[in-house]
């Protein structure tokens, strides 16, 4: 086998690929907004275009590095002056680094013409959450339809029975969004838009007792040790551990609960939603 042309093959089809992944990345609608949507493109999420974009992308620096060892002599013939002497900074090299160093810098200060790359760019994502709408609040399709109701000031129960009545199949209130939406074939979106009219009275609003653990986590929720945030809501350590293992979840006081998360199979979403209901349902 040639490695050079197989090389310079796989250069070129991954050149490709990152070209067609980078103008669809450009107009992507931003994260919250895309997976709350279920935007695709060619059926493809923008999580799968973004690791799609990663995975070619390594390729190609592997391939990159394989063009400079295969074709070093010419590279080099690249940064030889008219004596024939190697010299880093030819002509064409300057010419070459001070376009680079233009669009770094450029980026960086936020000048035309790279400003008007990025601001076209905004403008794209910024049509997209005009179109699709914007979420409740940050990652709502991966809270449980429990969660998501009491945050959206929603009757579980009726919502339930709004989207059975539109014929979507829901197992009950401890499904997520996200879930109920990919068993149905809908975005997270429609989902929302189907139970709205399972909203409570504002007196039962008003009403309801709060709690001190929060209905929704805080930013950084993940890294957090147990120990921690059973500190900072006042909540008995050892009557948390109990209770969790009681609802399946095994964690310890120095685990963080992204780590509870994946040796229990959830997310740190689902060890908050377990905990949430340990909390609002005792005095601990």
């Amino acid at each position: 086998m040639n490695m050079r042309k197989i090389t310079s093959m796989t250069m070129l089809l991954s050149l490709i690929v990152l070209a067609i992944n980078s103008i669809i990345l450009y107009a992507v609608p931003e994260g919250r907004i895309a997976y709350w949507a279920d935007w695709r493109f060619l059926g493809l999420t923008k999580g799968d275009w973004s690791a799609q974009h990663t995975t070619v992308g390594v390729l190609f620096l592997i391939a990159g590095i394989l063009h400079i060892f295969y074709n070093w002599k010419p590279i080099a013939a690249y940064m030889k002056n008219k004596t024939r002497q190697i010299r880093v900074f030819t002509g064409p090299f300057n010419i070459a680094l001070a376009a680079t160093a233009v669009f770094i810098v450029g980026t960086y200060y936020n000048i035309p013409p790279m400003s008007t790359i990025l601001d076209i760019s905004e403008s794209l994502k910024d049509s997209a959450t005009v179109k699709y709408g914007e979420p409740p609040y940050g990652h709502a399709e991966s809270s449980s339809l429990n969660m998501f109701a009491k945050r959206e000031n929603l009757d579980p129960e009726k919502s339930v029975l709004l989207l059975r009545e539109a014929g979507l199949v829901v197992k009950g209130p401890e499904d997520t969004i996200k879930d109920i939406a990919a068993i149905n074939k809908l975005a997270p979106k429609q989902i929302h838009d189907l139970i709205k009219p399972a909203a409570l009275p504002e007196a039962v609003v008003k009403s309801s007792s709060s709690n001190r653990f929060p209905d929704a986590p805080e930013s950084g929720w993940g890294k957090k040790k147990l120990s921690e945030a059973c500190d900072e809501y006042g909540l008995k350590l050892d009557y948390i551990i109990r209770e969790l293992g009681a609802k399946g979840v095994v964690a310890k006081a120095d685990m963080i609960i992204k780590d509870i998360a994946e040796a229990n199979n959830l997310d740190p979403m689902g060890v908050f939603e377990v905990m949430h209901e340990i909390a609002a349902s005792s005095n601990c």
